[in-house]
């Protein structure tokens, strides 16, 4: 159960776990923030000079002109009114509006076409005042804001056990969805614990306990372990899939597993087949390279299979499964019986009676801390205080890692005092450590990555060298911090911003790096959606789950390239080169790729280049049987530019998806958008969305290059609101490449709020318009960008609770990571 409790002063956060086997109460206690009076109020910026004089002047004449003719009233076109705002005070308050009437008017969007329209004097006039004075607002408020008390999300419990505990397990796989807010899942607004997640921690850290230190009672830890398909790996035949490890060749996928000791086991398999040719699957069971039994997989759906097998030598050897008779007919008339394959959900290994003799064999982390196993005395017998100073030993080394910071005393001696009362129950030394590892695991102070407030009457503090320790290691790595990090805290060097940001660069070189390729990445590009995609198979028949997965292998080995080799970030936007095996490589319309490997390809011609022309993001950004320029201008707008359309207005019609069910509208796909956008409700954001998608068009719903769509020739030319044309995807990313400055603000957006778990808020804008200056002055490496984010002010320094109420946004609506 998880409780407050108060005892006058102090409040503590009590979390108490029942061990089963021994009856122990676990108890963990993290002290939380003492009750604080309300620090002072950060002085709000001024008006721009001129006050409301200037609002009169430089807005006021133009809004009345060219604006309240829709944006007033009782039913305001978009259901935007601004008729109310009379004064630059009010226009603050409702800064984020202004924002985006100074931007839609900047960009030619307002006012619609039809309407009297301003001098490019007026408007720029116009746009300067409001731009202007918002900026002054914000920038004149000078705090960095607070994070949300955040806890690990998926992706960072199971890294951090990698990293701290070398246990091959992921227990958080199995936990609950974590809420996604401003695009991203590690987000500490919306990061609660259900009482779900609260017994799922509790069973993990059980679990995990037990695979950490091998205690004599487990009789070798029976415990299965399991790998879900997304922990296999495979030697060129195989590949993820949405129903799991796909086998579409002859040959292998499964683990590197440190078996602790020899004797007899068990492995299960979770398989089915796609039936092809005159017989069944034939799947066999492997260890070490050689295979101990096969078996034919009659199964269409999940089925569990499992073969007896021993072990002659504990540690590491390879475990899995092969697929032995794989078959293919492309002249079979029945599409669905031309290719045999084998689908693996997950393998499970079973200890069933194995000894474990030679202290080389226990766990790693388990040979690490029996390094200090108690010696018995004079008299042959290890006494409880010599068992209580090893395990303080092991403690004080263990704890401040697992809390990513240095511990009390107090802190110390609650575990010592724990593991006593384990073996004065029976438990032996080895059991009482898996007691405090269990207890370790479920504290707060090891789940939440804990930032107090700054003492009262202070408005911010620099953070501490550890809590920018976790900050860093958990932007890039999504994981712990590692020695030289805590080496560096403990020194006191990380405030140093030299250090910091050399750190940084050192990180990006990891190969724990690729977490940002897989969690930043696969968030801001929405490239975790392509697993559950679904396009028309029939429509466009070339489209499998194998392609599909090697479209994702190469737009996250490009950002890793990208991230990893130090390129400009201008490379997202029009790179000369990506990565390609010889499945995509083909579905490019190219034949001189062979093999499944992937490597890095540079690009011939003008087709391609960039994120926007990779395949993976042309079919997140596709209806299942056709294109969608509005869905893929949508895309460009929201996750390229950073300026999303505002929502649709009610009771506009989206276009039918299917191609024979053209409704009210006519003609091509072009022509019906075109029709669709007459409504002056739809045409200002139409003409930017429908523009970036128009030079889209020479790519199908799974990103195929075309010059047809049906029996019209595809025409892929635009004329954006601010007047400037183009053709093709060449054209699109020149095009992109012209709006260098608001991609390099928009990304560094997007990197701040993942490295700060917070969205962006307004006094922080100021800071990443000078960031973006700084990574445009420093040639767009991406280096640059990290570097601008680890020394800013919001990720070194803390505020207090209270931030002016009329700064703050809304909070973020929580989503279900996918």
């Amino acid at each position: 159960m998880m409780q407050w409790q108060g005892n006058g002063l102090k409040n503590t956060l009590i979390w108490v776990v029942a061990s089963a086997p021994l009856g122990v109460l676990v108890v963990c206690a993290a002290a939380a923030p003492p009750a604080k009076k309300a620090p002072a109020k950060p002085t709000m910026a001024k008006s721009v000079p001129g006050g409301a004089g200037s609002f009169g002047r430089d807005a006021l004449p133009f809004v009345k002109k060219y604006c309240l003719g829709c944006h007033t009233g009782d039913t305001p076109s978009a259901g935007v009114s601004i008729s109310e705002y009379k004064t630059e005070a009010e226009m603050l308050k409702a800064r984020n509006l202004w924002e985006k009437v100074a931007s839609n008017t900047a960009s030619k969007h307002m006012p619609p076409p039809g309407m009297p329209m301003p001098t490019d004097k007026e408007r720029a006039a116009f746009v300067e005042y409001v731009q202007g004075a918002i900026t002054k607002a914000d920038c004149a408020v000078k705090t960095p804001g607070r994070v949300t008390l955040r806890r690990l999300n998926r992706a960072e419990y199971n890294n951090t056990l990698r990293d701290l505990l070398g246990v091959q397990l992921t227990p958080a796989d199995d936990f609950p969805s974590d809420d996604v807010g401003y695009g991203f899942d590690n987000i500490g607004d919306v990061l609660s614990i259900s009482p779900l997640l609260m017994e799922k921690y509790l069973d993990a850290a059980r679990t995990v306990s037990r695979a950490a230190i091998y205690a004599p009672e487990d009789k070798a830890a029976r415990s299965p372990v399991r790998f879900p398909a997304s922990r296999l790996t495979g030697d060129g035949g195989d590949h993820a899939d949405t129903n799991g490890r796909m086998l579409y060749s002859n040959g292998f996928t499964g683990v590197d597993f440190n078996f602790p000791g020899t004797g007899d086991y068990i492995l299960r398999v979770e398989a089915f087949q796609q039936a092809a040719g005159p017989e069944d699957a034939k799947m066999g069971f492997v260890l070490a390279g050689k295979q101990f039994k096969e078996q034919v997989v009659r199964a269409k759906r999940a089925t569990l299979y499992e073969a007896k097998f021993q072990v002659e030598r504990a540690g590491t050897q390879k475990i899995g499964v092969s697929f032995n008779n794989d078959y293919f007919n492309d002249k079979e008339p029945d599409e669905r019986k031309r290719d045999r394959n084998l689908i693996i959900q997950f393998i499970e290994v079973v200890p069933v009676s194995v000894q474990v003799a030679n202290p080389k064999e226990y766990p790693a982390f388990h040979n690490r801390v029996m390094n200090l196993y108690p010696q018995p005395g004079a008299d042959g017998v290890i006494s409880a205080k010599a068992q209580d100073d090893a395990t303080r030993k092991i403690v004080s080394s263990f704890l401040p890692r697992a809390f990513r910071r240095p511990v009390s005393k107090e802190e110390t001696e609650r575990m010592v005092s724990l593991a006593a009362r384990v073996r004065k129950l029976g438990g032996s030394f080895e059991k009482s450590l898996q007691a405090v590892v269990q207890a370790t695991l479920v504290s707060p102070n090891f789940l939440f990555m804990v930032e107090p407030n700054p003492t009262p009457g202070q408005k911010q503090r620099p953070l501490t060298d550890y809590e920018l320790a976790t900050r860093l290691s958990y932007f890039i790595w999504s994981s712990m911090p590692d020695d030289r990090l805590m080496s560096l805290a403990a020194q006191g060097k990380l405030k140093d911003p030299k250090v910091l940001t050399a750190e940084a660069k050192r990180m990006t070189q990891d190969p724990k790096a690729k977490a940002l390729a897989s969690n930043f990445a696969g968030q801001w590009l929405n490239l975790r959606k392509i697993t559950v995609v679904t396009p028309d198979t029939k429509t466009f028949p070339s489209f499998d789950d194998k392609l599909r997965n090697a479209m994702r292998q190469e737009t996250e080995m490009f950002f890793n390239h990208v991230v990893q080799k130090d390129r400009p970030i201008l490379d997202f936007l029009s790179a000369d080169y990506t990565f390609l095996n010889e499945t995509l490589a083909k579905h490019y319309g190219s034949s001189d790729i062979q093999g499944e490997n992937f490597r890095l390809v540079p690009l011939k011609g003008k087709q391609r280049g960039g994120l926007v022309t990779q395949a993976s993001i042309l079919t997140l950004t596709s209806n299942p049987t056709r294109t969608s320029p509005v869905k893929r201008g949508k895309w460009v707008m929201e996750n390229i530019l950073g300026t999303p359309p505002p929502p649709a207005p009610p009771n506009v019609p989206e276009l039918p998806d299917d191609k024979a069910e053209k409704g009210p509208l006519t003609g091509t796909l072009r022509q019906r958008l075109e029709q669709h956008r007459s409504n002056p409700a739809c045409a200002s954001c139409h003409k930017a969305m429908d523009g970036i998608g128009f030079g889209l068009e020479n790519f199908d719903a799974v990103g195929a290059w075309r010059m047809t769509d049906g029996e019209s020739k595809v025409d892929a030319s635009a004329t954006m609101p601010d007047g400037k044309s183009f053709a093709g995807p060449d054209g699109l990313k020149n095009y992109l490449m012209g709006q260098k400055g608001q991609f390099t603000k928009a990304f560094t957006e997007k990197l701040m709020t993942f490295a700060l778990g917070r969205g962006i808020e307004p006094y922080d804008r100021c800071d990443i318009e000078g960031l973006a200056k700084q990574v445009a002055k420093d040639g767009y490496k991406f280096s640059s960008v990290v570097e601008a984010v680890v020394s800013s002010e919001p990720f070194r320094f803390r505020a207090s609770g209270q931030i002016p109420t009329d700064m703050k946004p809304a909070k973020p609506s929580a989503k279900k990571a996918k």
